[in-house]
């Protein structure tokens, strides 16, 4: 389609009526984007009211000078989601966003500032905040998550992650994979990531049994991607951990090692059912 505004957020919702609300309310509070902004919000196979929450808040959009589109799917899948979302969007920028996440409010306007103003293809992100858990384990393992070298990394992405025009022609339609955050980050090299400053709250999955799920399907979906385009796995750009590391980290934070390696183990032990859907938080 034309590309007629500075960006589009691509907004895949399945039974997100609990969460979707604050996720819109949050966009619709961003500074202006120079240019115009739409969000797409593709409510796919649902059993709840996530498109009627989305339609409730038109009027807002409008006053906030914001296009909403809601697009209701009768079909489950976030990949189906995301492709009929970009099918529709005229954003020269396209930014991927969950349900749950909410949006500083400068945010929106510092990412598609930075990806307009990027010789070439460019892939970016915010800072991403998670909030206290309220699960002990859980906030043990965030705790010693946020402190590896992916979560450290310039842009990881996870729950919200944006391309210029340039990036997104480096691939077609998402491809039927498990992991699509990391398909995307890796068709860019490190040195083609931008990090800005602006926050983004992501809230973390409660539990030890939910925390293995994520973690089994995550693993899975890397192993999926290493198969089916090894040569993009050369842009991970990850600081390898090593012993030392791992062990420099357990000293620091031994609660939050045992967390940890605790889903880790129990992720080894049992690779089954990697391939159901689970939500990240």
């Amino acid at each position: 389609m034309t590309q007629d505004l500075a960006l589009s957020v691509i907004l895949p919702a399945s039974n997100e009526e609990a969460w979707l609300g604050d996720c819109l309310r949050a966009l619709f509070a961003s500074t202006p984007v120079s240019g115009g902004a739409e969000v797409i919000v593709v409510a796919n196979g649902c059993r709840d009211r996530t498109a009627e929450v989305a339609r409730d808040l038109a009027d807002l959009a409008e006053r906030s000078n914001w296009s909403l589109i809601v697009l209701e799917r009768a079909e489950g899948g976030k990949i189906g989601a995301l492709n009929a979302g970009d099918g529709m969007a005229r954003g020269a920028v396209r930014a991927y966003l969950d349900a749950d996440v909410v949006v500083s409010p400068e945010l929106m306007g510092q990412l598609t500032a930075a990806l307009q103003s990027a010789r070439g293809a460019a892939y970016g992100s915010g800072r991403a905040i998670i909030p206290r858990p309220r699960n002990p384990l859980t906030r043990a393992y965030a705790r010693f998550w946020k402190n590896l070298p992916f979560a450290q990394s310039v842009a990881p992405g996870y729950g919200l992650f944006a391309v210029n025009a340039e990036g997104r022609a480096r691939w077609g339609e998402f491809p039927d994979i498990i992991s699509d955050d990391t398909f995307v980050r890796l068709q860019f090299a490190p040195q083609e990531r931008i990090g800005v400053s602006a926050s983004y709250s992501w809230p973390m999955i409660e539990g030890w049994g939910a925390l293995v799920r994520v973690r089994r399907r995550q693993d899975a979906g890397v192993t999926q991607i290493r198969q089916r385009w090894p040569q993009i796995m050369e842009n991970e750009g990850k600081e390898p951990m090593g012993f030392s590391g791992i062990l420099r980290r357990a000293l620091r934070d031994p609660l939050g090692f045992a967390a940890y390696a605790s889903v880790s183990l129990a992720v080894r032990l049992n690779r089954q059912n990697a391939q159901e859907w689970t939500r990240g938080r």
